[in-house]
């Protein structure tokens, strides 16, 4: 995918990149799968920010998307390519056989009109979605489920993808994006394929102004604060943090955060450092 470069006609323009709307096919979503998506404040029932830096992004419908692909054993015609402004990847508009419409995530390579299908007899081609222990070793994965009907968790993001290195047992061994190696039980779907917009990445904001369309609030240093408002606070000067980083709140910030012992611990072959 191609990077849009904007002419620096002003200071937010000379950075700013975005993605280009010439390869979606459709300007509007279908009226039937959009719900409305109220906006966040990042507040609790007292009204107190619980949350930092959320709050004020544009107006946006939900798409509601198939995670779970269960319609199984059944073709659809790709319809549309559409961009999606609730996630980085874009999602593609199928048309069942038997005249449903479902969202999927997109992915790369497949176009308007291309056949789809889901279950243990599709073939093995991108954008098809079948049990792991039917995907060839060595092949591209997204969109994984990590329990059998629950619907996919895992490699959902722009560009993002796994590799089916070894199927042994009753298990799959899945490299993931991370380089983390873990099980997954064979009979859990996966997507063929990359997902697409490989290079959101890339993408420079350009302004603070585009950073608020998307509900992020500008972040202040700890250590620009007042000592009151934040361990890493206070000093004369310019000052560095005087201890290991912290919250606001005083606990440790950084280093090993996951709680040991967790029941996936076993299916975890290797760590991603």
């Amino acid at each position: 995918m191609a990077i849009k470069r904007y002419r620096p006609t002003t200071a937010g323009q000379r950075q700013k990149t975005g993605i280009r709307y010439d390869m979606f096919t459709a300007k509007d979503p279908e009226k039937k799968l959009t719900r409305p998506l109220p906006k966040v404040s990042a507040r609790g029932m007292k009204g107190r920010i619980t949350v930092r830096h959320h709050g004020g992004r544009r107006k946006r419908l939900y798409r509601v998307v198939d995670f779970r692909r269960d319609k199984i054993n059944i073709k659809a015609r790709v319809a549309e390519i559409e961009y999606d402004p609730n996630r980085t990847a874009f999602i593609a508009l199928l048309n069942y056989f038997d005249g449903e419409k479902r969202y999927i995530l997109s992915p790369e390579g497949i176009k308007v009109g291309d056949i789809l299908m889901s279950g243990e007899e599709a073939e093995i081609k991108t954008g098809n979605a079948l049990p792991l222990s039917k995907i060839p070793a060595g092949s591209i994965v997204h969109n994984i489920e990590l329990e059998p009907g629950q619907g996919a968790k895992m490699v959902r993001s722009a560009g993002s993808s796994a590799v089916l290195m070894s199927k042994e047992g009753k298990y799959a061994q899945l490299k993931m994006p991370s380089g983390e190696i873990r099980l997954v039980l064979q009979q859990c779907l996966a997507t063929l394929g990359a997902l697409t917009n490989p290079d959101h990445k890339n993408i420079k904001l350009g302004k603070a102004g585009r950073s608020r369309w998307l509900g992020r609030k500008p972040k202040v240093r700890g250590v620009a604060m007042h000592p009151n408002a934040h361990p890493h606070g206070g000093g004369e000067g310019r000052s560095g943090t005087g201890m290991p980083p912290k919250t606001p709140w005083g606990k440790r910030a950084f280093g090993k955060t996951r709680q040991p012992g967790k029941k996936s611990d076993r299916l975890i072959v290797k760590r991603r450092k």
